[in-house]
Formats: structure tokens, sequence, C-alpha cells
């Protein structure tokens, strides 16, 4: 199994959720986070002063699937999320040792259906 962490753009968010459905996905943690990377952020003017903005809002898709259709998830999320533009965010693919369905005890891929 495999855990897919995506950090995207929070305006791509319904276009990633909609492919992700179109492919058959359905279970999946979305979270909104800051953070920084390439962009380093940017400049704001407030009531006449400048500030800067160094953690960008972003937002965090954690899905679990199995080891093959993990690929093309990602992928997926990928073309979805992508404007081409610096701080398109990253996809992070985390090996998953096992998972447990608290409700009934189910361990591994029949806890994921």
């Amino acid at each position: 199994m495999i855990m897919i962490q995506a950090l995207i753009r929070p305006q791509k968010l319904e276009d990633v959720k909609a492919a992700l459905s179109d492919i058959g996905v359905q279970g999946m943690t979305i979270t909104e986070v800051r953070g920084a990377g390439k962009q380093k952020g940017f400049t704001q003017h407030y009531r006449g002063a400048e500030y800067i903005v160094n953690l960008i809002q972003k937002v965090k898709i954690e899905i679990v699937v199995v080891d093959g259709e993990a690929a093309h998830v990602a992928n997926v999320i990928a073309e979805s999320a992508r404007t081409g533009e610096i701080g398109d965010g990253k996809i992070f693919l985390i090996p998953v040792s096992d998972v447990i369905r608290i409700r009934t005890g189910e361990e591994g891929n029949i806890a994921l259906q």
C-alpha cells in the first residue's frame, strides 16, 4: 500500500477531486496547510504598510491506495493540479506497512475497500 500526499494550490482542489472521482478514488483526507518552498512568499501592502507573506496557503490531500494504483493516481493529481507556474506543489509517495479498519478490525487491502 502507498500513501499519496499531495500539496496543491487551493484553487485547484475541485479540479483534482473531480479527476480522482472520475477514476474511482473514493476516500481521501483534505487539510488546509501553510508552507514555504521555491516560491518563497510574496510582498503585500496593507493600509500603507508593506509586509512579506512567506508561508503560502496550500491544500494537502492524503490518499492510501494499493501499490499498483499509486503511479496512476499520482499522475492524475499532477495533471489536474498543474498550472505550469512555480508553486503548483509536490506529490509524495510513502510506503504504508498496514491499515486497520477500526469498526471491523479488518486489515490490509480489505480495509481500504
